[in-house]
């Protein structure tokens, strides 16, 4: 099983002027601790989860960009991007340009969009849920197109474009991976097996259950289950001194025994580095034999 780092929570104790130093100081931690992926969170306001809306939020994508200035081989992806957040032209060159100064490091993290309240303040537009997944769609279906051979026009329900240009390429072959969140069993795990590459989905009794469900999906469309690779979210607790190591292993051997590749978590509250450390030392090299 491989790990990921998640910083949803940006409110540091040295604060905004602080940000710039301690967050690449985190980085390169996960990244020399055998981390498999840093992801952010795409959101303009604080969601209620980690804080209150005026907690400090970074633009993803930006923050992406500098995150791999700071690292040498960890994955790097939002978790996730909402589609009405960004054309699907941006967004695949914002992934296409990552990758490259990444050196083939990216992954496009996306789905429907849930955030009203963030989208109305900005002035987003916030469409019904059946269209939100419509965007997503067609998206999904665009960054496929421009990140393949050719550069021809496409047209989707809400999307048409007259030349999918993209030059350079991504460096990721044949394309970056594509991450969808959610665990919508009509349509956000038929779009995985699809047109996704991983799928990420919230810890709970209903894993295996949603696991089950993609891999109908994949029987469905003809995709090979195992060709997907699975995540779920998951709270990284080993406590102030690395006490509960053991329950989160526990933890993550239940999960390994459902099917599940990786497990994108967090650290309670600011990430620090002597606990990265520990990770490095006892949690990543065990995970990696489950």
């Amino acid at each position: 099983m491989k790990l990921g780092l998640h910083l949803p929570d940006l409110t540091w104790p040295n604060g905004a002027p602080g940000l710039r130093t301690d967050l690449a100081a985190v980085a390169r931690a996960a990244d020399d601790a055998g981390f498999a992926y840093l992801s952010v969170m795409d959101h303009f306001f604080q969601i209620s989860r980690y804080g209150p809306p005026e907690h400090d939020m970074l633009e993803a994508y930006t923050t992406l960009g500098f995150l791999a200035a700071h690292t040498e081989r960890i994955k790097l992806l939002t978790l996730v991007s909402g589609v009405i957040y960004r054309r699907p032209g941006l967004l695949a060159k914002a992934i296409t340009t990552l990758d490259v100064l990444s050196g083939g490091r990216a992954i496009l993290g996306i789905g429907a969009g849930w955030n009203e309240e963030e989208s109305r303040g900005l002035g987003i537009r916030f469409p019904s849920m059946k269209e939100r997944f419509e965007h997503l769609e067609d998206a999904l279906r665009y960054v496929h197109r421009m990140w393949s051979e050719g550069d021809g026009p496409f047209e989707g329900t809400h999307v048409r474009a007259e030349r999918l240009l993209n030059v350079p390429q991504a460096l990721s072959k044949p394309r970056p991976p594509i991450l969808i969140g959610g665990s919508g069993e009509k349509k956000t795990l038929r779009f995985v097996a699809e047109y996704g590459d991983l799928c990420n989905l919230l810890p709970g009794p209903e894993v295996e259950h949603k696991l089950a469900v993609l891999k109908q999906h994949c029987e469905d469309v003809g995709r090979d289950y195992a060709e997907i690779t699975k995540t779920v979210s998951h709270w990284l607790d080993i406590g102030e001194n690395g006490e509960k190591t053991g329950e989160l292993l526990d933890d993550l051997g239940r999960f390994a025994e459902l099917g599940v590749d990786a497990v994108l978590g967090y650290l309670p509250g600011t990430p620090r580095l002597d606990l990265i450390e520990k990770f490095a030392e006892e949690v990543v090299p065990a995970a990696e034999k489950l």
